[in-house]
């Protein structure tokens, strides 16, 4: 385990578990709930986040682009980017919107063009696949070539096998048992 993955495992599980009753993105109930915006948009925590997101995604060859459902993957796209650009690495970032937007040029994937590009989207945690499935849509609409689904952590809630179902490669960084969660 490298350095950094053991400080981020460290700093969710101080500062990004919340233990009590909790209703799930899929409708279920957790006796837990992991809030990785309490911890991505933290100074401290997003450059160890870029870190290991960057070793997940390292033996995906010629991937040009990261990002994923706004919200909670932007802060993960952001903090990819910068510590890929710290290691000499050229990947861009995008966002998708929920909708596309009304106004202006009515884009739903914000960045750089993404068309015909190698492009992973991001999660900070999955549920139920939902939002990375969702992004994927869209960015497949605009010609993107999706070639991998990368979270942060994994709930262990079934979107794995939805995402890869859907025909995409599944990587996680960190486990609930890496966080002494019970699935």
């Amino acid at each position: 385990m490298t350095d950094a993955r053991t400080q981020l495992i460290d700093f969710i599980k101080a500062d990004a578990v919340f233990h009590g009753d909790f209703t799930l993105t899929s409708g279920k109930k957790a006796s837990y709930y992991v809030d990785l915006r309490k911890v991505s948009l933290d100074h401290r925590v997003a450059p160890l986040i870029g870190q290991v997101m960057l070793d997940l995604i390292a033996e995906v060859p010629d991937v040009a682009a990261v990002g994923g459902m706004t919200m909670g993957a932007d802060p993960i796209a952001s903090a990819v980017l910068h510590q890929g650009a710290a290691r000499g690495l050229a990947y861009d970032a995008f966002v998708v919107r929920k909708q596309p937007k009304d106004h202006g040029r009515g884009r739903q994937v914000e960045g750089p063009d993404v068309s015909g590009r190698r492009v992973i989207v991001l999660e900070d945690t999955s549920t139920t696949g939902g939002s990375p499935l969702a992004a994927a849509e869209a960015l497949e609409k605009v010609g993107a070539q999706i070639v991998a689904v990368a979270v942060v952590v994994d709930r262990a809630t079934g979107a794995k096998e939805v995402i890869e179902a859907a025909g995409y490669r599944y990587l996680a960084a960190i486990s609930l048992g890496d966080l002494g969660l019970e699935p």
